[in-house]
C-alpha cells in the first residue's frame, strides 16, 4: 500500500496500462491534479520503479511514462479497483 495508497498514484498507473503517454496527454487525463502534484507523483513512482520516464532530446521537451514490468505486475489489482469502484458509484 506504501507504493500505490495515494489519491493519484493508481490513477497514473491505471492509465499507462494502455500504453506509454507522453507527460502532458497523461496528466490531462487525471483532472484535478495539479502540475506540482504530478511531478512529484511521477517522481515518486519512479523512484519506486513502477513507471519509468523517457526523455527525447526536442525542442520542446518530449517525455514520455510508461510502466515497468513491476508497474506491470499491478495490472491486475488497479484494474479490479476500478471495476469496484464503478460498481460503487452505482450504489
Amino acid at each position: 500500500m506504501n507504493l500505490i495508497g495515494t489519491k493519484w498514484k493508481p490513477l497514473i498507473l491505471f492509465h499507462l496500462l494502455e500504453g506509454d503517454l507522453r507527460s502532458g496527454i497523461l496528466q490531462k487525463k487525471i483532472p484535478g491534479i495539479s502540475n506540482k502534484m504530478f511531478t512529484q507523483t511521477v517522481r515518486d513512482l519512479e523512484k519506486d520503479g513502477l513507471l519509468s520516464r523517457k526523455v527525447f532530446p526536442v525542442v520542446p521537451p518530449k517525455v514520455e511514462y510508461s510502466l515497468t514490468n513491476r508497474g506491470k505486475s499491478l495490472e491486475d489489482i488497479l484494474r479490479s479497483l476500478d471495476k469496484w469502484g464503478l460498481k460503487d458509484s452505482q450504489h
